[in-house]
């Protein structure tokens, strides 16, 4: 059992990684550091889609990692 928990935990680790690299907040690095943020956009069609499901990813990436813990 803790076999299968452990590589779905890096199956699904590797999808989160994907869904936050295609998610586009910014052009370049000084985005991530306060710059670029002139105007605000709401998330909508795909955007938003991809947005819910890097959270309901990262929710099931911390609810294995949990188990994988209290399970032996």
């Amino acid at each position: 059992m803790n076999t299968i928990l452990f590589y779905s935990q890096i199956a699904v680790s590797v999808i989160l990684i994907i869904l936050i690299a295609i998610q586009q907040k910014g052009a370049a690095l000084g985005s991530a550091f306060g710059g670029g943020g002139e105007f605000y956009s709401s998330k909508r069609g795909i955007e938003k889609k991809i947005h819910y499901a890097t959270i309901a990813t990262a929710t099931l990436f911390l609810v294995l990692g949990v188990l994988n813990i209290l399970i032996p």
